[in-house]
């Protein structure tokens, strides 16, 4: 399962970003996820890119198969926060053969930001490459309760 490691200089940047959007200021849609440890059980949270395509919003993981990639599959469920809203919902992985729009729409927006984390694969990358790539690539289709 592919995973990228964080580098000192984007942990820091994911910290600064993380507080930034806890107070209430969102980077391009970044939200605070918050969701249950699949083996400790308490609530773990980290900064995300939230983005919408055809009315549903979407959660995608840059870095792979990630803890928190790993958690919400487990539990189903979390919260996104942005300063003092918090809004619970509920999680449905979508799987490898429809992710290539999500990608796509992914990349268009924060290429500026993870592009290295994909591998050469840009927003208009071909079809075959893009298909190629997305089981590395986790996506959620979210739901609000």
């Amino acid at each position: 399962m592919r995973y990228v490691a964080p580098k000192p200089a984007a942990a820091a940047f994911n910290r600064l970003a993380k507080s930034l959007t806890a107070v209430g200021i969102s980077l391009m849609g970044s939200r605070v996820l918050a969701v249950r440890g699949r083996k400790s059980g308490e609530i773990r949270t980290t900064v995300v890119n939230l983005f919408t395509y055809e009315g549903d919003r979407y959660l995608l993981a840059p870095r792979g198969h990630t803890q928190w990639v790993r958690n919400l599959r487990t539990a189903g469920e979390g919260e996104l926060r942005l300063g003092r809203r918090h809004q619970h919902f509920t999680a449905v992985e979508i799987p490898d053969a429809d992710k290539s729009p999500l990608i796509r729409i992914y990349l268009r927006k924060w290429a500026w930001e993870v592009g290295e984390f994909f591998d050469g694969l840009n927003a208009d990358s071909p079809d075959a490459d893009v298909e190629a790539a997305a089981p590395g690539f986790p996506v959620f289709r979210l739901a609000t309760n």
